[in-house]
């Protein structure tokens, strides 16, 4: 086996986008790898994985062959009657296939397959240098790697993410030649920008990363974020609070700096009447500092900076960070009491002028639609059908807000506090805020009732407006996010327990809309609703999916179509229990075979089974177990009891069973084939009662 030494490969750069970093250093990494795996090189990954920091991508490997192993070639020739005349003799074909292996004809190989003997060309070189591949191997790898608008820099033709300025290629301690992006390689990497402004000698790829942390730079971005989350959380306890560290704000903080250091800051205690989630999106998103709460949960005046040097004077530098903040936090203080001197309510009056969509009108008139649907929703769930609509009439109104106009991420949360300050009901002004959930993939749903009512009502009217008005996401192509719309309103009922009618919802939120959306006069149906609800209906595959249920129980319930969602919900669960009883399998085998007999059935079936056609032992047991089933299921299924109604169907297997293996279904007898498809028509209306049971079948 060849030998294996440790290789690496550094690149150095100007600063990196900070979102690419990740990306770009496994892309880096994974293309070092594939080509020296495509290559045929053994290598020893160990734990190795992709290396970085803002200035620089690095690929640190514990084992790497030296050389390839033998490359063995086969290339198949003429078959014998095409490369052989009649008197043995070599055709022009078989000359010329030699020629181009470099030897003569007698010297080739014979093979055999399905069609003849044919002649073959094998080979064996010796494998090439490791060192020799290396070069290429590091220029696909850059090529391949994701960036869509590459830098030029000097008079050079090539680009990258940024200028480069050194590489490092080294397997053991020996340098490979290689020429990349004008940059020869060598042995010498580059410290600290400013903690060790020098040049870093490195002996072999083992001393890289304690020559790097020696030279104040952490090439690890795990171990950056490590220790980044210590520094933090020790800084905010010495603050009496705790940090909040969010995974995109410490993501990105990561990719900033090669030696993070915490430098603990306050500002002025007057900010914090200003809602704290403006407060702590400046800090997070345009700072990319860690804010301070306290105990429970409250923002403090203190927050953390990372700077990516030890400086001697931390004061002057916690001084240049709360200097910066203070403008932004200054103009949320102005847009806060310049709204509240405004007031909510009157906020509204604006969003008669504020188009929502051209066929739909005004964002004022599709408020008036959700007020009306939150009035109708509310009782049927338990809440106050007035306070849901003064939510409602209330809800859009931050939108007008110089607040949200600033920071958009905060409607609904504006408006909760306006409400507050207004004078309105706490229900009203948390429900306000709560419309909005869940705010994206993954985000809880409303917790109150009032914001649930809400969260269903405005996503019933855009779904059933952005259908109406030609709106429907094509492709990746959703503009009214209608999607994320009807994931958000499936969760929100399903999650909720509320036992709504969905096509009843989808029906009043399409009577609401305007007349010039409604279906004209002379269309005698509209396939509208039940488009919308296929609609709803079809986002929750992905959600069941993610929850661990397999597609078969998913469809065996949606193909009934229930109208309530929660109701869809308890019998996905209680197929999960059905499922994995012994029996399931060949009931739901056998209501297979039932749909299909009774698909290809001609004529009609009669309505009841007659007893006195039963002349086998084997109908008459199954007719009088089918009976008996119904009977003890019946009050099970009127409560929606899934779980017992399946249990007691189980109990069917051995009757079932027993009647296919004894009955000719089909009999010539027009009257007893008749009163077998009854009875199976009966046993199956009840087998598919809770679901398609068919879909289980393997």
């Amino acid at each position: 086996m060849s030998t294996m030494l440790p290789l690496l490969i550094e690149l150095g750069t100007e600063e990196l986008p900070v979102k690419a970093l990740p990306g770009l250093a496994q892309a880096f990494f994974d293309g070092v790898v594939d080509g020296l795996a495509k290559r045929g090189v053994a290598i020893e990954r160990g734990d190795a994985k992709p290396l970085s920091t803002p200035r620089r991508l690095a690929v640190l490997l514990p084992g790497v062959a030296v050389e390839q192993p033998e490359q063995h070639s086969e290339v198949l020739g003429p078959y014998l009657n095409i490369a052989l005349d009649a008197e043995g003799q070599p055709t022009k074909a078989l000359q010329g296939f030699a020629a181009k292996a470099g030897i003569d004809w007698s010297a080739l190989e014979r093979t055999s397959d399905a069609k003849g003997e044919r002649f073959v060309h094998r080979s064996t070189t010796p494998g090439a240098r490791t060192a020799a591949l290396l070069p290429e191997i590091l220029r696909e790898a850059i090529a391949a790697m994701p960036i869509p608008k590459p830098m030029r820099w000097g008079s050079h033709a090539y680009g990258f993410a940024r200028p480069v300025h050194w590489l490092v290629l080294l397997h053991g301690t020996e340098i490979i030649e290689a020429e990349v992006l004008g940059l020869k390689a060598d042995r010498m990497s580059r410290g600290h920008r400013f903690m060790h402004d020098k040049t870093v000698w490195l002996s072999s790829p083992e001393d890289y990363i304690s020559s790097l942390q020696a030279a104040f730079v952490l090439v690890d971005a795990d171990v950056r974020r490590a220790r980044i989350v210590e520094q933090v959380n020790a800084a905010a306890a010495t603050a009496g609070g705790q940090a909040r560290i969010t995974d995109d704000n410490l993501q990105q903080v990561v990719n900033l700096v090669e030696w993070p250091a915490p430098v603990l800051c306050s500002f002025e205690r007057e900010f914090l009447a200003v809602p704290q989630e403006a407060l702590i999106e400046t800090m997070e998103i345009n700072q990319k500092f860690f804010p301070v709460l306290d105990a429970g949960g409250k923002l403090t005046e203190k927050f953390i900076g990372i700077a990516n040097i030890e400086s001697k004077d931390v004061n002057e530098v916690s001084k240049g960070y709360e200097r910066v903040i203070r403008p932004r936090f200054s103009d949320a203080k102005f847009f806060f009491d310049e709204d509240l001197k405004q007031g909510l309510e009157s906020m509204g009056d604006g969003l008669k002028t504020v188009t929502y969509q051209a066929k739909l009108g005004s964002v004022a008139d599709k408020v008036g639609r959700v007020v009306a649907l939150a009035g109708g929703i509310a009782p049927q769930v338990g809440a106050d059908p007035v306070l849901a609509k003064r939510a409602a009439l209330l809800a859009k109104n931050d939108l007008q807000s110089r607040m949200v106009n600033e920071f958009p991420e905060l409607q609904g949360i504006a408006g909760r506090h306006y409400a507050l300050t207004g004078g309105e009901s706490p229900e009203v002004a948390l429900a306000i805020d709560e419309a909005y959930q869940p705010r994206f993939g993954g985000d809880d749903i409303a917790l109150s009732a009032l914001g649930k009512v809400l969260a269903i009502a405005e996503r019933l009217d855009t779904l059933a407006g952005g259908f109406a008005a030609g709106l429907k996401p094509t492709g990746n192509k959703d503009p009214f996010a209608l999607r994320r719309n009807a994931l958000g309103l499936a969760r929100t009922i399903i999650e909720s327990g509320f036992d709504l009618d969905l096509r009843a919802l989808v029906d009043s939120a399409l009577a609401g809309l305007p007349a010039a959306v409604q279906p004209s006069a002379e269309r005698k149906t509209d396939a509208l609703p039940q488009e919308l609800y296929d609609f709803i209906l079809d986002r929750l595959r992905g959600y069941y999916a993610d929850k661990g249920v397999p597609a078969t129980h998913f469809n065996a319930v949606a193909e009934l179509k229930p109208a309530s969602l929660y109701d869809l919900d308890r019998r996905i669960d209680a197929i999960g229990i059905f499922a994995a009883l012994p029996e399931a399998d060949a009931l739901a085998a056998a209501n297979k075979r039932i749909r299909n007999i009774l698909r290809k059935a001609e004529g009609d079936i009669p309505g009841m089974v007659d007893p006195a056609l039963l002349a086998e032992p084997a109908e008459s047991e199954l007719a009088e177990a089918v009976e008996a089933a119904i009977d003890d299921s019946n009050a099970s299924l009127h409560h929606k009891d899934y779980v017992s109604v399946l249990n007691r169907l189980a109990r069917l297997r051995p009757q079932v069973d027993a009647f296919f293996d004894a009955v000719m279904v089909n009999a010539e007898d027009p009257a007893l084939r008749g009163n077998r498809l009854a009875l199976l028509k009966r046993l199956g209306d009840r087998l598919g009662s809770v679901a398609a049971i068919e879909h289980l079948s393997s």
